[in-house]
């Protein structure tokens, strides 16, 4: 909201893309994901994709398939936030409509490395900001775990952007509203001006603290074991579902908490691996190791549940 009131822009959008973009993230976030991307696609399935996700829950499965009646820039904005990827100047695609939404998700279901732009301005702040609030987030994170330390940020980073995820966050809104108001102001309603992003010393700094949490946090051995439980986890309770549908989907995990709330045409439409999918992409961590630890898992050593 704060980028977008600088930049005069729609800030109620802004909030609405922001709290529904990860909605859709399955348990233990991207790992999560590409655990539960290799099941669907194991079972038939196109790989799973928490932007994805995050609309059909919004859209196709909230209050029995009704969804939520939300507007397409903001069903645009979640499905095209993929803060991941390494862009640090974003324009929007103007020209779209809810069939090229449709298709938009059809292709990226098929396609996970296909690039999609957000049709607002409102909707590039968000992909742009998801990337400010975990940068330096993650850095403190780790730190604490023990992962790495503070002198080991790269100086140069270090110096540009700031050492503490307060200084990284500011530096970054900072130089991505001083950015933007100059680009914008330059030659009003210009297309070729119709974008935001950083400047490039900041974007070269950006990126190269992204290489630094790569391969410092994201990659680190250390997650191993624990990534190991995780996909033992996903195994054993993806395939208990599936069983317990074969036999009585009334009576299963998902048919007592989960399909009771669905529409008719979502059980007329979705075979059982789609919904142990949307099942298990619904569930909190916590949730998720209490299933699988009753079915005799073994959960991460670093997570430990409450009473």
């Amino acid at each position: 909201r704060t980028v977008g009131r600088f930049l005069g822009l729609n800030e109620d959008l802004i909030e609405a893309i922001a709290l529904g973009h990860d909605i859709g993230h399955p348990p233990f976030g991207h790992e999560g994901e590409r655990i539960l991307s290799r099941l669907c696609r194991e079972h038939g399935l196109d790989s799973f994709q928490h932007n994805i996700q995050s609309v059909q829950f919004l859209d196709r499965f909230e209050r029995k398939g009704r969804g939520w009646n939300l507007c397409l820039q903001v069903l645009d904005g979640i499905l095209c936030h993929d803060g991941e990827a390494n862009g640090v100047r974003l324009g929007p695609r103007r020209d779209k409509d809810f069939a090229t939404l449709d298709r938009e998700m059809t292709a990226k279901g098929r396609r996970p490395g296909l690039g999609l732009a957000p049709m607002t301005l409102e909707g590039c702040v968000v992909r742009l900001c998801d990337t400010i609030a975990y940068i330096g987030r993650d850095i403190e994170d780790a730190i604490e775990l023990g992962l790495v330390r503070r002198e080991e940020i790269p100086p140069r980073c270090a110096a540009g952007l700031g050492r503490s995820n307060g200084s990284i966050v500011y530096t970054l809104v900072t130089d991505l509203i001083t950015t933007s108001s100059g680009v914008r102001q330059a030659t009003p309603g210009d297309a070729a001006t119709d974008w935001i992003g950083f400047g490039e010393e900041t974007a070269a700094l950006l990126l190269e603290l992204k290489e630094f949490n790569y391969s410092r946090i994201y990659r680190n051995p250390a997650f191993k074991p624990d990534f190991e439980r995780i996909h033992a986890c996903y195994e054993r309770l993806f395939n208990h579902y599936m069983e317990q549908l074969a036999r009585d989907p009334e009576g299963s995990d998902p048919g007592r908490s989960f399909l009771h709330s669905m529409s008719e045409h979502y059980l007329r439409s979705h075979p059982a691996a789609a919904v142990v999918r949307d099942y298990i992409a619904g569930m909190t961590d916590e949730f998720f190791l209490r299933q699988a630890q009753r079915l005799g898992c073994e959960i991460p050593r670093r997570i430990c549940l409450p009473n």
